[in-house]
C-alpha cells in the first residue's frame, strides 16, 4: 500500500512546494501523440493536473488521499478520482500522456508499469518527473545539507534514495526520450524556506518519534545564513520520459 505521508498538511504542501516549469509541461504535451487525454497519477493538490489542463481536452487526476483531492485545483476539464496509480479505472489505450510528479518512488513499479502499458495509446508518453535537494547560496546549502543528511538521518523513507539518485536508478522499461534540462527558481524569504522544510516527510516522521519539530534546531542558522531579505533557490527538475511500443 502506498504511504500517505501528506494528507495531514495538504494546505502547507500546496503553499510551499515548488512547482514545475510551464515549458516542461508544454514540451511533454508536444511529444504526446495527441492532446485528448492526460493522466496525472498521485496528483496531490492537483498542481500538475492544472498545468496539463491548459494543453489537453481532458485530464484525469488520481490520488489515494481524499484529503489532498479536497484541496485540489478545480477546473472543468479535470476529473479527480480517489484511486491507486497501479489500478486505475481508465480504458485500455485511451491516454496520450501519463505524468507522475515526485511520486513514482512510492509506487509498486511492476504493477504501475503494467498499468501504463495498458492505458497508453500507441506512441503514448510516460513522464516521471521530480526534483531533488534545492540549491541556494553556499552558506545556506551547508545548513540544509547538514539538516538533510545528518539531523534527519534515519527518518527518510528508504524510497527517498531514488530522488537522491536523480531517478536514474528506478526501473524504466520504456523507449527513453532525451529531454532538455529544466529547473525552477524562486526568490524565497527565510519563512518560505522554513515552510518548505516543514513539508518534508522526514520532518513529519522525526516529529512523530521525537515529539518536537527538527526544523526548529536549524531555524536560527537558516535565518543567519540569509544575506538579504530573500535568496534565490533553484530546483533542478528530474525527468525520465519514454514511449510504450505496443506489439
Amino acid at each position: 500500500m502506498m504511504k500517505d505521508n501528506f494528507s495531514g498538511h495538504a494546505a502547507d504542501y500546496a503553499r510551499y512546494r515548488p512547482t514545475y516549469p510551464q515549458e516542461l509541461i508544454a514540451h511533454l504535451a508536444g511529444i504526446a501523440p495527441a492532446q485528448q487525454l492526460a493522466c496525472d497519477c498521485a496528483t496531490g493538490n492537483g498542481q500538475v493536473a492544472g498545468m496539463l489542463a491548459a494543453h489537453f481536452n481532458q485530464v484525469v487526476a488520481t490520488d489515494i488521499s481524499e484529503n489532498q483531492l479536497k484541496n485540489a485545483m478545480q477546473l472543468p476539464n479535470i476529473t479527480y478520482k480517489v484511486e491507486q496509480a497501479e489500478q486505475s479505472s481508465l480504458s485500455d489505450r485511451s491516454v496520450d500522456l501519463i505524468v507522475v510528479a515526485q511520486a513514482v518512488h512510492w509506487f509498486d513499479f511492476d504493477r504501475f508499469y503494467k498499468e501504463v502499458e495498458r492505458v497508453l495509446k500507441p506512441d503514448g508518453v510516460i513522464a516521471v518527473i521530480g526534483y531533488g535537494l534545492l540549491k541556494t547560496s553556499l552558506s545556506l546549502d551547508k545548513v540544509i545539507e547538514h539538516f538533510y543528511s545528518k539531523v534527519l538521518d534515519g527518518y527518510w523513507d528508504p524510497e527517498r534514495r531514488y530522488l537522491d539518485e536523480g531517478y536514474r536508478t528506478i526501473p524504466f522499461p520504456f523507449e527513453e526520450l532525451e529531454l532538455p534540462k529544466f529547473s525552477s527558481s524562486y526568490a524565497w524569504t527565510p519563512d518560505d524556506l522554513i515552510g518548505y522544510l516543514n513539508t518534508w516527510s522526514a520532518v513529519k516522521h522525526y516529529e512523530k518519534q521525537q515529539g518536537h519539530n527538527p526544523v526548529q534546531l536549524v531555524e536560527k542558522q537558516i535565518r543567519e545564513a540569509f544575506e538579504g531579505q530573500t535568496t534565490t533557490v533553484t530546483f533542478d527538475i528530474l525527468t525520465r520520459v519514454g514511449k510504450v511500443h505496443h506489439s
